[in-house]
């Protein structure tokens, strides 16, 4: 029977090989049969393997993309992926807060490319802080969240700023482990599948998978459950670093 599906954002960077960025995003958007929209907030030239250049675009363009489809669509849901600075994230949120449909927002912390290229601008990281509260969630990885803390943005000993999903890829103590940080408790979700292929952009499909699964309804800890679920089957979708999106 025919439902409507709920709209969901990407507001992100545009990878060429699919693999990362709005493409890997609307991948997953279809497969949790949500409406995928996206807005590009980079131009990068990339492979799997390597980030060879990234273009900016200019937040201006980025804002009148973003306020036309919110005039249009009543959007659930929005994930924000690779940034400059937080300027142009504030602004971004801004936008968003200002929706009459006041969607849900998850910031996926792509500070770094996992092969080394820089996206943030870390001398601008402290203004996050102020940021930060009016979001929904946000995935930093093992790294980026020791990172964060080392820059006394985020501390696990104290009240997050937001609800935070840590990702255990990068962890040594406990590959796998994601920690779910929330206002009321710090829940575990442990991994179901012992060994999985590495991804390029891994990151990218979970968070999306989390904004679908929030558009569709579900609490902001069955979504990162479910997104997490929907991961590991994609990782071992191939063992090579581009994966395959499925209904598993």
């Amino acid at each position: 029977m025919y439902s409507e599906r709920p709209f969901v954002l990407s507001v992100a960077g545009f990878d060429p090989c699919g693999g990362a960025g709005i493409l890997a995003d609307v991948k997953t958007f279809e497969q949790h049969q949500v409406q995928g929209l996206a807005v590009m907030t980079a131009n990068t030239l990339q492979t799997e393997n390597h980030v060879f250049s990234v273009d900016w675009i200019g937040i201006e363009d980025v804002l009148k993309s973003i306020k036309t489809l919110l005039d249009f669509y009543p959007i659930k849901a929005v994930k924000i992926g690779i940034v400059p600075n937080s300027q142009y994230l504030k602004r971004i949120v801004d936008v968003l807060k200002m929706s009459n449909s006041k969607p849900i927002i998850v910031w996926d912390t792509v500070l770094k490319s996992s092969s080394g290229k820089t996206f943030f601008n870390e001398d601008d990281i402290q203004n996050v802080m102020e940021i930060l509260p009016l979001l929904d969630l946000i995935t930093p990885n093992f790294l980026e969240f020791e990172y964060l803390k080392s820059m006394k943005i985020l501390n696990e000993n104290q009240k997050m700023p937001c609800n935070v999903l840590l990702k255990g890829g990068h962890r040594k103590d406990a590959e796998g482990l994601d920690i779910l940080f929330t206002e009321n408790e710090i829940f575990d979700i442990k991994p179901k599948t012992e060994k999985v292929f590495q991804k390029h952009g891994s990151g990218c499909v979970l968070s999306s998978a989390i904004v679908a699964n929030l558009a569709l309804g579900n609490t902001i800890k069955q979504a990162c459950i479910e997104a997490k679920n929907y991961m590991e089957n994609y990782l071992n979708s191939s063992p090579n670093l581009l994966g395959h999106h499925a209904e598993f």
